[in-house]
């Protein structure tokens, strides 16, 4: 045995020891942040009176207290495991998730932001559904929306069962099902009982939480190289031991024409996802006016363009102070890395090492509560407010019936994303994450900008992008490396069936929704509602008539 994987045994061996040692210490912590934000939630639902206060909050936040929330909302377990544990594996080009998170943003701002907010009530149903036949395009838009975040909550589940099982030493596989399980029934109660409101103020504790958890992290980084970044990343390239090519690109999507295009696909996928994501796009329904709704975009890029500059140094210290053997012995995708590295920073033999490996990670699982509940709203609101009130009961249903179906709604979504999250728990979350954004840059932004900038633009139009860009990205998804193929970091090992050789679909399907909702839109016969595109357009400028 090399010296290097004697150091990683000694080191494991040692974590775990910590782990256990200080088990109360971290059950604790844990116990505190729920019972936290449980009482958070009981107090915003005593106050959710209407379907508003359910599902936009009462549009009582203010631009900074839903930039703050966004904010939470956006940095999921994705940005603080995943992509921690991307650059801890492979260097430059796991940076490459938090160039592509944050410049997606810049697309959000610019081009749905205030024209979304300006233009609908409390879904994207609502834009999508104002000059086309309701029915249809309502419905499109719910199971839109309930896909998108199904494979969201997949990378919060995975992300859950992942950090709880290192630090209460569970290995079996029912032990880890159980704690997706846990996560499920916890979202569940925040989203049934506090509706929006508890779930906004539950994304802005763990907004401030968990900025300064990666402050905490990035000063005891930058302190143990003494604030020299160079020697940092030195020390992460020799002790990943590959080398110079750990700091350069193509270490992970350099090596063949397939990695290469893959790479093409997650960028193009990370830029455009942004803008179609339903979680992130009802946040905008919570702020009083247009003008709000550009301040919280404003607080939101700041607050997430800080924290994605010190992922360099969560990412980087990792691989220059454990080996990437204990990574992946701990979890194979790195999912891992920012918890153990927590635990090196403050001394493996130490109690400091404990506290600060159990504060990380309750930190992280706070992160994963809160963008759980977020997802698991947008999809129980759009389908309460979307198909069950405006297609099953055809506008008739009245708001207690509506809120009363986005609960059974939640419940129905919870149960379904713990079975799928319990079979996700080896994939790198960083990239389940990807492939929705993914899925929602295909099916969902074609639509929201062809309804917002094209005149002509028509029902069959808006059916052929929604439902063609989401089933091509699916279809891809599920005949892809992630599903099958690989022994390692397949949801499915022991079998091979996969064709599509990307690991995200997004170079294929994107271009295929753009392309459906033009090709529908030209070869449909109905004549658009020029009227009716008028409004809306004067609407989305202005802000005239909304809400």
């Amino acid at each position: 045995m090399s010296t290097l994987q004697l150091h990683s045994a000694q080191s494991t061996v040692l974590a775990a020891n910590e782990a256990s040692e200080h088990r109360p210490l971290i059950i604790t912590l844990f116990a505190v942040f729920v019972v936290a934000t449980l009482v958070i939630t009981v107090w915003a639902g005593r106050q959710t009176k209407s379907a508003a206060d359910f599902y936009a909050g009462g549009r009582q936040f203010t631009g900074f207290q839903n930039g703050l929330a966004v904010s939470g909302d956006y940095m999921s377990a994705a940005s603080f495991l995943g992509i921690a544990g991307a650059i801890a594996l492979f260097g430059y080009d796991g940076f490459l998730y938090s160039i592509g998170f944050l410049v997606a943003w810049l697309v959000a701002l610019l081009l749905v932001a205030e024209p979304l907010r300006n233009s609908g009530r409390y879904t994207m149903g609502d834009v999508l559904a104002y000059r086309m036949r309701q029915r249809p395009v309502r419905t499109a838009a719910g199971t839109s929306t309930i896909v998108v975040s199904i494979f969201y909550l997949l990378a919060q589940m995975a992300g859950a069962g992942v950090l709880v099982s290192l630090l209460l030493g569970i290995t079996s596989d029912g032990g880890k099902v159980a704690i997706v399980a846990l996560v499920g029934v916890l979202m569940i109660v925040y989203v049934t009982i506090g509706g929006m409101k508890g779930t906004t103020w539950v994304q802005m504790v763990k907004a401030v939480l968990l900025i300064a958890g990666a402050l905490l992290l990035t000063f005891l980084v930058l302190l143990k190289f003494d604030f020299n970044i160079s020697d940092l990343l030195g020390s992460a390239a020799e002790n990943s031991g590959k080398g110079a090519p750990f700091l350069e690109p193509g270490l992970k999507y350099g090596a063949t024409a397939t990695s290469k295009l893959d790479f093409i696909s997650l960028g193009i996928a990370l830029v455009l996802g942004t803008a179609g994501l339903p979680h992130i796009l009802i946040r905008f329904y919570t702020v009083p006016t247009a003008k709000a709704a550009r301040k919280s975009v404003n607080w939101a890029i700041g607050i997430i363009g800080a924290f994605y500059l010190m992922t360099i140094a969560l990412g980087f210290g990792a691989a220059a102070l454990i080996s990437p053997k204990e990574i992946t012995d701990s979890n194979p995708a790195g999912n891992t890395a920012a918890p153990l590295l927590a635990l090196h920073l403050g001394g493996v033999d130490s109690n400091w090492g404990a506290i600060l490996l159990a504060t990380i990670s309750a930190v992280a699982f706070a992160t994963i509560l809160a963008v759980v509940a977020g997802l698991t709203l947008a999809s129980s609101s759009s389908f309460a407010h979307d198909i069950y009130a405006n297609v099953i009961k055809k506008g008739k249903a009245s708001e207690k019936q509506e809120v009363k179906a986005a609960r059974w709604a939640t419940v129905f979504i919870g149960l379904v994303s713990i079975g799928l999250g319990a079979l996700a728990r080896d994939l790198n979350v960083a990239g389940l994450v990807a492939l929705a954004f993914a899925v929602a840059a295909s099916a969902n932004l074609p639509t929201i900008l062809y309804s917002l900038f094209w005149k002509r633009f028509t029902t069959q139009g808006a059916l052929w992008s929604i439902y063609g860009g989401l089933t091509t990205a699916v279809v891809l998804v599920l005949f892809s490396p992630v599903v099958s193929g690989n022994e390692k970091t397949s949801m499915f090992k022991g079998v091979d069936f996969h064709w599509f050789p990307l690991e995200n679909p997004g170079l294929i399907s994107i271009p295929v929704g753009f392309l459906l909702g033009w090709l529908g839109t030209v070869l449909s016969k109905e004549e658009p509602d020029k009227e009716k595109y008028a409004e809306l357009e004067v609407r989305s400028l202005t802000g005239t008539g909304a809400h």
